[in-house]
């Protein structure tokens, strides 16, 4: 490949720095209602699940270790987003458990979420989303 100036290098941190402003622009959406990116994808994983989730199988599916989801979840707890209970299957473990202000949180998250996405691509084509949608799959894939 023909490059003019580091262009690699350009470009994978327009990809980085694009991704923390889209972040951070969803995190500031969802401040006012007591979420962040982690505490939505939380509890998303336990609404997907049935509304409950062995810790660490939520670790599992939010891919991290153990000792963070168990912050996570105390913030959540805090919050009254969700509670902790015995597993029933494994009485050395817990389980998350959402609450109802954990399932309304949710809900009203995934929905502000949603909608500030379509906000930030509302200016591009189906053709435009399509394609560097493929482009964000092969850097992916490249950098498995």
């Amino acid at each position: 490949m023909n490059y003019i100036g580091d262009v690699p290098a350009t470009l994978v941190r327009s990809l980085l720095q694009a991704a923390a402003a889209v972040q951070a622009h969803i995190e500031a959406r969802l401040t006012p209602v007591g979420l962040s990116m982690p505490k939505l994808m939380a509890l998303t994983a336990l609404r997907e699940a049935g509304d409950s989730l062995p810790l660490s199988q939520l670790a599992d599916r939010l891919s991290c270790v153990k000792s963070n989801i168990t912050q996570l979840v105390d913030r959540l707890e805090t919050d009254g987003f969700v509670r902790r209970e015995a597993d029933p299957s494994d009485r050395r473990s817990r389980v998350a458990v959402l609450t109802t202000a954990g399932r309304v949180a949710c809900d009203l998250g995934r929905q502000m979420r949603a909608e500030t996405e379509r906000e930030l691509l509302a200016g591009f084509s189906a053709d435009d989303t399509e394609q560097f949608t493929a482009f964000v799959a092969r850097i992916a894939q490249a950098a498995r």
